[in-house]
C-alpha cells in the first residue's frame, strides 16, 4: 500500500512497503531514504546530517528550516527514484520524455 502513514506518532510517507520519508518529532527535521546520502551531506552539510541511529542505513535527516524548495523537490524525487518499483520508474520516464 502507497500513500500516507503515521510513524512513531508523525506523518510518514511509503511507497509499497519501503520507506521514503518521515517528519520526526521535533517537527522540524525529516529523515528521508538516500542511496547517496555522502553527497548530500557533501553538497550542504548545514542543512543535511545524520545521527548515530541512522549511520546503518540508507537515510539522512534534512533541517527543514534550511532546505530550499528545490532541493527538496530534488531529493523527493531522488529518493522515490531509489526505491520504485521499475514499472513506476518506467511510467514516470514515459511521462517525463
Amino acid at each position: 500500500m502507497t500513500g500516507e502513514f503515521i510513524s512513531y506518532g508523525t506523518p510518514s510517507i511509503k511507497l509499497g512497503a519501503k520507506f521514503l520519508c518521515r517528519i520526526l518529532e521535533d517537527g522540524e527535521t525529516m529523515v528521508i531514504h538516500a542511496d547517496d546520502r555522502d553527497e548530500w551531506l557533501t553538497k550542504a552539510p548545514k542543512v543535511f546530517f545524520i545521527t548515530e541511529h541512522y549511520r546503518n542505513y540508507p537515510y539522512v535527516l534534512v533541517r527543514l528550516k534550511l532546505i530550499s524548495r528545490k532541493m527538496l523537490i530534488d531529493l523527493l524525487i531522488q529518493s522515490w527514484k531509489e526505491i520504485a518499483p521499475k514499472r513506476l520508474l518506467k511510467e514516470w520516464q514515459l511521462r517525463s520524455d
